[in-house]
């Protein structure tokens, strides 16, 4: 069965939405966080998807979530980093950093079935791992883990600044600005896959429940 990317994202963006989908104490405690996103994926530039339009296009791609300010009750939720790799709507692997602190780590697995329901209900493994993340003053991100690889670059505009994009159908996508992949890279133990040129974005996501 096709999902559409639309139905994903916001199945992705909207966990305060689907109380049932967790406990009943879960449901009773208040968090909130807001995170830095960058994320490739496999579609052509500019992808349709974060648009809030259909695809029936396979869509895979590396989500860096790196949350700044937050909590959950009262564990605090600043300095949780993890990636999220994917096929849309089939599959994620999670990939948590494991030089965070056992109280992010603990954090995190508190987080993911709030904030992130869709990729939690769908994840085929969540791990601690090494995880790199570089950002350079031009802008480039590079971020790897064991099983992936992504650098990406902002698509500049005809005056050569950054290309942004607001009001977008999600709250993933607060102060999107357009990329696109250098590097992407994935080699995992069921699915691999190497893309060049295709579309990256970085945002801010904010969310409660």
């Amino acid at each position: 069965m096709t999902i559409k990317r639309r139905d994903f994202n916001k199945m992705l963006g909207a966990a305060a939405l689907t109380p049932a989908l967790i406990s009943k104490a879960q449901a009773q405690t208040t968090w909130s966080f807001e995170a830095n996103v960058a994320e490739c994926c496999s579609c052509e530039i500019p992808c349709p998807c974060n648009f809030g339009l259909p695809t029936t296009m396979q869509c895979d791609g590396n989500r860096l979530i790196e949350i700044y300010k937050g909590n959950n009750g009262n564990t605090d939720l600043a300095g949780v980093r993890f990636l999220v790799t994917f096929e849309m709507g089939q599959w994620t692997r999670i990939y948590l950093d494991n030089a965070m602190s056992e109280a992010q780590l603990t954090a995190a697995h508190e987080i993911l079935p709030l904030g992130f329901a869709g990729f939690h209900r769908q994840s085929q493994t969540i791990e601690a791992v090494p995880m790199t993340v570089e950002r350079s003053d031009d802008l480039i991100i590079k971020y790897t883990t064991p099983e992936s690889r992504v650098e990406m670059a902002p698509l500049r505009g005809m005056d050569g600044g950054l290309i942004t994009v607001d009001g977008l159908p999600n709250n993933a996508f607060y102060d999107y600005v357009q990329y696109q992949s250098v590097v992407h890279i994935h080699d995992g133990p069921q699915n691999n896959w190497s893309h060049k040129g295709t579309n990256g974005f970085t945002s801010r996501m904010i969310a409660s429940g």
